[in-house]
C-alpha cells in the first residue's frame, strides 16, 4: 500500500487586522429626536430607560429629525482623519429583530457614507511610521443595552433591555485591513481615542461604552509547497479597553 503524501508545513505566517471603531458622540439630545442624549455627560446617571420617546420607539406617526451637531462633529472627525467629506449622503434602514433594538430596524448609512477614504498615521511597534488607511466612516443610531444574569442570581434572574442608549448617534469608523501586529492596533486606537475626545466628539469613557472596537482578524499562511491560503475571517465584537 502506497503510503499517503505528508500534510503540507507551515513555512511562514502573516497577521491581518482590519478594525471597525464605534464612537458615541456627546451631543445633548439624540440622532434622530429631541429626548436627551445618554452618552452626554449631563445624563451618564438617567434611570434605566428614562431616555426614551415615541421616536426611539418607533410608535406609529413618530417621524424622525435629523440632529444637525451629529453630523458636525462626524465631519470633524472625518476631517481629523483626513477622510474626503460627501456633499450627498443617504440613510438606510439595517432591518433586523433583536431584543434591544425597539424599532425591528436601525437607521444607517450604507451606499452613501458621510465620510469616505482617508488615512491616519501612527508610530508602529518597530519605530517605523506605517498609514493606516481609513476605508470610510458613517454615522447612525446606537441600539439599546441587554442586562443579563443567570437563573438564581440575587436581583432578576433573567434578561432585562435598557433603551437609554437606543437612538444615540454613533459614528462607525472602518479601515482597511492594515495591521500586523498587536501593538500597532493598540496604538490606533489610542490615538483615535485622543483625537475624538480631543475635538469633543465624544467623553470616550470606555467602561460607558462610549468607543468599542472591533477587530477583524484572520491569518495569510505560506505553505512548503508555494501555495498561499488566507483563513476565514473573525470579527471579535465590542472590545471597550486597549
Amino acid at each position: 500500500m502506497a503510503a499517503s503524501s505528508p500534510s503540507p508545513a507551515i513555512v511562514s505566517s502573516r497577521l491581518v487586522v482590519g478594525m471597525e471603531i464605534h464612537v458615541e458622540l456627546a451631543t445633548r439630545t439624540k440622532m434622530f429626536t429631541r429626548i436627551a442624549n445618554v452618552a452626554h455627560p449631563a445624563n451618564f446617571d438617567a434611570p434605566p430607560n428614562a431616555l426614551i420617546d415615541p421616536v426611539v420607539l418607533a410608535l406609529p406617526g413618530a417621524l424622525p429629525v435629523m440632529n444637525r451637531r451629529a453630523v458636525e462633529l462626524s465631519v470633524l472627525v472625518g476631517l481629523a482623519l483626513g477622510c474626503e467629506i460627501s456633499s450627498y449622503a443617504t440613510w438606510d434602514r439595517k432591518n433586523y429583530f433583536y431584543p434591544d433594538l425597539p424599532k425591528g430596524y436601525q437607521i444607517s448609512q450604507f451606499g452613501a457614507p458621510l465620510c469616505g477614504p482617508g488615512a491616519m498615521e501612527i508610530t508602529a511597534h518597530d519605530g517605523s511610521s506605517r498609514r493606516i488607511r481609513i476605508n470610510r466612516a458613517h454615522l447612525e443610531e446606537d441600539a439599546g443595552k441587554l442586562g443579563h444574569e443567570l437563573p438564581g442570581g440575587h436581583h432578576y434572574a433573567g434578561s432585562l433591555v435598557d433603551y437609554n442608549r437606543a437612538g444615540t448617534p454613533l459614528l462607525e469608523i472602518v479601515t482597511e485591513p492594515d495591521f500586523d501586529h498587536p501593538d500597532d492596533v493598540v496604538t490606533f486606537a489610542q490615538e483615535l481615542r485622543t483625537i475624538c475626545t480631543f475635538i469633543g466628539a465624544t467623553e470616550g469613557d470606555m467602561q460607558r461604552g462610549h468607543m468599542r472596537f472591533e477587530p477583524n482578524i484572520n491569518m495569510v499562511l505560506e505553505l512548503d509547497t508555494g501555495v498561499t491560503v488566507r483563513t476565514p475571517i473573525v470579527e471579535i465584537k465590542n472590545l471597550n479597553s486597549f
